[in-house]
C-alpha cells in the first residue's frame, strides 16, 4: 500500500484486472477472424489472445505478436491443438465458417457451419465450460441453439453465458439512421431485436436515442435496408466474401462490452440473440444488461409501436424454423 486513497485503489485494481482476460478466437485466420484478432490485440482489456484455425494461424499470430500492446498472442493449428488453445479462456469468440456468396441466404451456410460450430462448441464444453461464448458464425438463429444443446449434453449449460452476436445489425442501424438525419453515428443508439437474418432483424426505431422521426415510407425503406445490409455487402464484393471488416468491428465491440461488464463496469447494455422468455420463442434478441457472470438482466422489448409489433409477429415463423433446425441438428448428430 503506497498511501493510495480508495478511489485510486479501485482504479488501480481495475487497471490490473483489465490485463488479465484470456480471449480465444476460433477461426482466427479467416476474413472476420484476422481483423477481429487485430482489434482484440489492440485492447488493454485483453492480456492473452489465443488464436485457432485449421490453417495459417502461426503466421497470423506471429504477425500480430509484433504489435506494441500487452496482449500475448499464441497461435494454435488444427484439432489436436484446440484443447490447449481453450484452456483458461474466459471469453471465446467463434467467427469460424464459410462466408456467403451472391445469391446465398445465411441459411444456405447451415450444413457446413453447423458442423463447424458443433465441433468447436464440443471442445469449449470440455476445456473451458465457464467461458463466455460469443457466436458469430451464421446462421446465428440456428448456431446458438446448437451451442446451447451441446453444452446441455455435457451438463455445463449456462444460458447467461451463450451469446449470438447480432451487434452488426445495431451498428448498421445506428449508421443508416445517422446518415439520414445528419447525426454523429457514434451518438446514435438503435436497439435491434428478434434474430439475425432477414425479416427476423427488427430495428426498434421508436426507441432510438436521440429520438428520430420518419414517415411510414421512409421507415419501411430504412428497415428493409438494415435487414438486407449483409446482402448489400455480399453483392458489392461480387463473390469475394461477405461483411468481414464491419463484422469484426461489431464483434470486437460486443467482446469489449462483455469484458467491461466482467471487470465490474456497471450499466453495460448490448443486444444479443440468447435464451429468452420474452416471447414464445426459446431464443430471442433484446437489450441485455451485462454483468460479471454474463447476462445480469434481460431488459426485454420495451414499448413497441403497432408497426413494430407487426414486424415481431411476422418474424416468428422463420425464427421458430431456424431454432428447431439447430436443435434437431444436435439431436440427430451421431
Amino acid at each position: 500500500n503506497i498511501g493510495l486513497v480508495n478511489s485510486e485503489k479501485d482504479l488501480l485494481a481495475k487497471c490490473l484486472s483489465f490485463n488479465n482476460s484470456k480471449v480465444a478466437v476460433l477461426g482466427a485466420a479467416g476474413g472476420i477472424g484476422q481483423p477481429l484478432s487485430l482489434l482484440l490485440k489492440n485492447s488493454p482489456l485483453v492480456s492473452q489472445l489465443s488464436l485457432y484455425d485449421i490453417a495459417h494461424t502461426p503466421g497470423v499470430a506471429a504477425d500480430l505478436s509484433h504489435i506494441e500492446t500487452r496482449a500475448k498472442v499464441t497461435g494454435y493449428l488444427g484439432p489436436e491443438q484446440l484443447g490447449e488453445c481453450l484452456k483458461g479462456c474466459e471469453v471465446v469468440v467463434i467467427p469460424a465458417g464459410v462466408p456467403r456468396k451472391p445469391g446465398m441466404t445465411r441459411d444456405d451456410l447451415f450444413t457446413t457451419n453447423a458442423t463447424i460450430v458443433a465441433v468447436l462448441s464440443e471442445a469449449c464444453a470440455r476445456h473451458c465450460p465457464e467461458a463466455m461464448m460469443c457466436i458469430i458464425s451464421n446462421p446465428v438463429n440456428s448456431t446458438i441453439p446448437i451451442t446451447s444443446e451441446i453444452f446441455k449434453k455435457h451438463g455445463v449449460y449456462n444460458p447467461n453465458k451463450i451469446f449470438g452476436v447480432s451487434t452488426l445489425d445495431i451498428v448498421r442501424a445506428n449508421t443508416f439512421v445517422a446518415e439520414l438525419k445528419g447525426l454523429d453515428p457514434a451518438r446514435v443508439s438503435v436497439p435491434v431485436i428478434g434474430g439475425h437474418a432477414g425479416k427476423t432483424i427488427i430495428p426498434i426505431i421508436s426507441q432510438c436515442t436521440p429520438k428520430v422521426e420518419f414517415n411510414q415510407d421512409q421507415l419501411v425503406t430504412l428497415i428493409a435496408r438494415i435487414q438486407e445490409a449483409g446482402t448489400e455487402v455480399v453483392k458489392a464484393k461480387a463473390g469475394a466474401g461477405s461483411a468481414t471488416l464491419s463484422m469484426a468491428y461489431a464483434g470486437a465491440r460486443f467482446v469489449f462490452s462483455l469484458l467491461d461488464a466482467m471487470n465490474g463496469k456497471e450499466g453495460v447494455v448490448e443486444c444479443a440473440f440468447v435464451r429468452s422468455e420474452e416471447t414464445e420463442m426459446p431464443y430471442f434478441s433484446t437489450p441485455l444488461l451485462l454483468g460479471k457472470n454474463g447476462i445480469e438482466k434481460n431488459l426485454g422489448m420495451g414499448k413497441l409501436t403497432p408497426f413494430e409489433e407487426k414486424l415481431v409477429a411476422e418474424a416468428m415463423a422463420e425464427l421458430k424454423g431456424s431454432i428447431k433446425k439447430g436443435e434437431d441438428f444436435v439431436k440427430s448428430a451421431k
